[in-house]
């Protein structure tokens, strides 16, 4: 066993995933400690967690906000700094052993790059960037001492379910889904559905982008995606399942007709626990799973009709080239204005179909096509939210 106390880069340390991240540490205060913290907007609260954990540097990405922050940390021997630039090169520190990628949308990808130049390794919370840009990390993986540990409930389940398996020999990974709040609605029902219905995640507690996604279905596409990249395996080997009661945390299906499932609360403590101690399994005083409270697990097939955004990803992936990071980028401004009270929750699909119909495809793409790519599709959601906005 390792004893030497690891340090950790959170990247989005005031968000759902990195606030629990940093209960995980002060949790194992022998194991971990809090190196870098930064955010994008919420300086007051980043300058909360610095005070509390005294990491060696905290960056602001909003520049406007870095004179607030470094004010309020002026009596504490901490770096600050501002700016996107600034949260790249902190997760290249020297000091880091482990970055948390828990930043939300495109925005995680550069970081994410970075760190792995620096051959760190990464706790992968932020699936945007095995979906814009999966096989160039891919390679840069292979050609690193870098290696991703997942996050997300459901990928670190098929990283469990394959720990000691030969890879080869899994025939098929099936991602399970809540099926979100909408699960039972029509999609007349889902025409009027408000952003405060939406929010309302049956079993998880999420930040506000990542609970739209779910309701949407689009975060199982996702997920889907970031699966196909982690794990080498083609979509049409992966299978989305509805599991309305969110125990059974995803499952692999191997070559003699055995499935292995990870079973667990709702509760991303333990995904987050496993990666930051793997490979070793941390002990714990938190409330486990009694299964005799549920007596039911039920699993059925997606309403691809009804949630179409998880069959665009779909053909997004098999389209392959830069049209998952089109997709991604098209979601990224319907989810915001969804929130921001603009459109119906049914015209998040129309705006991802509009930008993956009409922007240009790039088979190959290289980062700065991808860059390029991200850009356009921005440009082509808001042209259409300009005409069709209320």
């Amino acid at each position: 066993m390792d004893n030497k106390v690891k340090n950790i880069a959170i990247l989005g340390s005031t968000g759902s995933i990195g606030t629990q991240t940093l209960d995980i540490i002060e949790e194992y205060p022998e194991r971990f400690h809090a190196s870098v913290l930064t955010a994008r907007r919420q300086w007051e609260l980043l300058a909360r967690q610095a005070r509390k954990f005294m990491p060696k540097r905290v960056v602001i990405a909003d520049h406007s906000l870095y004179a607030p922050l470094k004010e309020a940390l002026s009596d504490l021997p901490i770096d600050v700094a501002a700016g996107e630039k600034a949260i790249a090169e902190a997760a290249t520190l020297n000091q880091v052993d482990i970055v948390v990628t828990a930043m939300v949308g495109y925005s995680g990808l550069i970081p994410t790059i970075e760190a792995i130049k620096a051959g760190k390794t990464i706790a992968l919370a932020n699936k945007e960037t095995l979906v814009v840009a999966g096989e160039i990390i891919t390679r840069m993986i292979k050609e690193s001492p870098s290696e991703i540990i997942p996050v997300d409930s459901e990928h670190s389940a098929i990283f469990q379910c394959l720990v000691g398996e030969k890879t080869s020999q899994a025939r098929k990974i099936i991602l399970t889904a809540s099926g979100g709040p909408f699960r039972n609605m029509s999609r007349e029902q889902l025409e009027n559905v408000t952003v405060a219905d939406a929010l309302k995640h049956p079993n998880w507690d999420m930040g506000a982008k990542v609970t739209i996604d779910s309701a949407s279905m689009m975060n199982k596409g996702f997920e889907m995606i970031e699966a196909r990249w982690l794990f080498g395996c083609p979509p049409d080997k992966i299978e989305v399942v509805v599991h309305p009661q969110s125990i059974v945390h995803s499952m692999v299906e191997f070559n003699d007709g055995s499935i292995k499932a990870q079973l667990g609360v709702p509760d991303m403590h333990l995904p987050i626990r496993y990666a930051l101690g793997y490979p070793e399994r941390l002990s714990t005083d938190a409330p486990g799973l009694t299964l005799s409270q549920y007596s039911n697990l039920t699993f059925q097939a997606p309403d691809y009709g009804k949630f179409p955004l998880l069959a665009y990803a779909f053909d997004a992936i098999k389209a392959g080239g830069n049209m998952p990071c089109l997709m991604n980028a098209a979601n990224e401004k319907g989810v915001a204005a969804f929130l921001a009270g603009r459109i119906r929750f049914t015209d998040m699909p129309r705006i991802v179909s509009h930008v993956m119909e009409n922007a240009p495809f790039i088979s190959t793409p290289s980062l700065d096509d991808l860059i390029k790519s991200n850009s356009v599709a921005l440009s082509m959601a808001d042209e259409w939210l300009a005409g069709h906005s209320s």
